[in-house]
């Protein structure tokens, strides 16, 4: 007797797309390089999806706006871990930065 093994559905969401050559492959809104972190920083900064639609000086659709808010709903930590290893670039920049100066000023 052979038993089969049940697969997790692969979610597809209209209109985010993932191409390596865009934005380093992270999730984008299609035809655009707007990823879905854009999206979901105007969402942690209380904006409505309408006001999204336009604030990248792009003409998003609702549609648009409503699938890369979906996928950051049911993909929160790839989101998060995208945000935090941003801040630890961030912060070994400003690191690298500092220590440069601190050696140009002789300190």
């Amino acid at each position: 007797m052979r038993i089969a093994m049940a697969t997790a559905p692969k979610l597809v969401y209209a209109h985010i797309t993932r191409d390596p050559e865009v934005r380093g492959g992270i999730p984008c809104i299609d035809g655009t390089r707007l990823a879905v972190v854009d999206i979901a920083l105007l969402h942690m900064r209380r904006h409505q999806p309408e006001e999204m639609q336009d604030y990248y000086m792009r003409h998003l659709t609702l549609a648009q706006v409503h699938s890369a808010l979906a996928y950051y709903f049911d993909n929160r930590e790839e989101i998060e871990k995208y945000f935090e290893e941003a801040r630890e670039t961030a912060e070994r920049v400003e690191a690298a930065r500092a220590a440069y100066l601190d050696q140009r000023s002789g300190v």
